[in-house]
């Protein structure tokens, strides 16, 4: 299963949801981290890319500066993308492999912030798109995270539009409203995605 959203549309409180039901979840953002760590390929590709500005003074990468080039120039983001997703994705099949090992029946859900953007979607059983009003989006960046407005719509900018996103979806969770009614969406997922995992028995 892919499972992607907006940022700001509460994709993360649907990953912990679905974890908590017994969803084994590949965190893309967590694997992105690990594939650039200090002493890693990646990092030193990234290095040969972007030069040693991209560095901290502890070695490893600096993620908020390396973020402002990403943001503000489409090619840069690519080149970058260029590095880390194919690191990625190799890592991600790796341990859907282990957990179908250990479980054939489990449920593997791949938590990708960029799933439609890298054209991802036609390789999931579905695709899970946790969906919210770009207005929704913004007001939780600012008042959740603290990122100003034209950061905010700048980020949003940035990734597939509301209408891509939902155009990709097998299933759509809408994270409009409090936490309470997603979590009785989130149970409503989880049945749906049981059945399909266990050959159409619910369980």
């Amino acid at each position: 299963m892919g499972l992607t959203g907006g940022i700001g549309s509460g994709k993360s409180e649907v990953a912990r949801r679905l974890a908590a039901h017994g969803a084994v979840v590949i965190d893309a953002d967590r694997l992105a981290r690990e594939v650039v760590a200090p002493g890693t390929d990646g990092l030193a590709a990234v290095v040969e890319a972007f030069g040693e500005a991209v560095l901290g003074s502890d070695g490893a990468l600096d993620r908020p500066a390396l973020g402002r080039r990403v943001f503000a120039d489409a090619g840069v983001r690519r080149r970058l993308e260029g590095i880390i997703h194919p690191r990625v994705r190799a890592r991600a099949a790796e341990l859907e492999r282990a957990a179908v090992a250990a479980n054939p029946d489990a449920v593997v859900v791949h938590d990708i912030p960029l799933l439609v953007e890298t054209g991802q979607q036609g390789g999931f059983d579905e695709v899970i798109v946790v969906d919210v009003p770009e207005e929704v989006q913004i007001d939780r960046l600012t008042s959740v995270r603290g990122i100003s407005v034209d950061d905010a719509r700048a980020r949003a900018a940035a990734q597939a539009s509301r209408d891509e996103r939902r155009a990709a979806a097998t299933v759509v969770v809408d994270n409009s409203g409090s936490l309470a009614d997603l979590d009785a969406r989130v149970e409503e997922l989880w049945r749906r995605l049981r059945s399909a995992a266990s050959g159409g028995e619910d369980g």
